[in-house]
C-alpha cells in the first residue's frame, strides 16, 4: 500500500461544497457476502464471481450547509493538496451510534490508506459526542467495502432482506458496527 504523505482531512466548509462529490467514483462488484446467524453471532462467507462488474451510486444531492458547524452531523473531506479524494459523512443516530452515511475514496487514490484516515477522523468525532461506536450499512454485493469494514474493526451485526426490495440487483443490506 502506497502511503499518503500529503493528505489532509478537513471538515466541510462553504468553499468545499463544490467538490464534496468528487470522490464518488464507480467501484467493482466482485461477488457477494453470504451471512449466517448461529448461536447469537453473525458470520459470513464470500461468494466471488467469475467476472467482476462495475457499479456506482448517484451523486448525493443534499443541503450540504446542514453539515457545516452542526452538532449532529459532519462531513470530513480528504484532500491531496487541493484535490478532494475522499469523503466520510457521519450523523448522530437515535441508537447513540455515529452512523456513517457515506464513505468514498476516488478510484485513483484507493489502496493508499485514505479510507483508514477518514475512519480515524470519524472515531474521535463519535467519542466527542459521547456515542457508543460507529455503524453503517452496506449491500451484500459490495464485498470490497465489507472487507474494508472488517479490517477497520467492524462486526456484522444484522441483515435486512427487505430493505432493497426495489433494487433487483441487491439481495440484502448488511449492518456493520464498531463498538468502542
Amino acid at each position: 500500500m502506497e502511503e499518503a504523505p500529503n493528505i489532509s482531512i478537513k471538515p466541510l466548509d462553504e468553499y468545499s461544497i463544490s467538490v464534496v462529490n468528487e470522490a464518488n467514483n464507480p467501484f467493482p462488484i466482485i461477488g457477494k457476502i453470504i451471512p449466517s446467524f448461529c448461536d447469537g453471532v453473525w458470520t459470513y462467507e464470500e461468494q466471488l464471481y467469475e467476472k467482476a462488474r462495475v457499479t456506482s451510486f448517484p451523486d448525493d444531492l443534499l443541503d450540504w450547509h446542514e453539515y457545516i458547524n452542526s452538532e449532529d452531523k459532519q462531513v470530513f473531506l480528504a484532500f491531496d493538496e487541493t484535490t478532494c479524494i475522499g469523503q466520510i459523512r457521519v450523523v448522530k443516530d437515535w441508537n447513540r451510534f455515529a452512523y456513517i452515511e457515506n464513505i468514498a475514496v476516488r478510484n485513483s487514490d484507493r489502496h493508499r490508506g485514505i479510507g483508514h484516515l477518514l475512519m480515524q477522523v470519524a472515531e474521535p468525532w463519535a467519542n466527542e459526542h459521547s456515542l457508543l461506536g460507529l455503524s453503517l450499512e452496506a449491500q451484500n454485493d459490495n464485498v470490497i467495502a465489507c472487507r474494508f469494514y472488517a479490517k477497520e474493526g467492524f462486526a456484522l451485526g444484522g441483515v435486512d432482506t427487505l430493505k432493497q426490495t426495489g433494487n433487483p440487483n441487491i439481495d440484502m443490506t448488511l449492518y456493520w458496527y464498531k463498538i468502542f
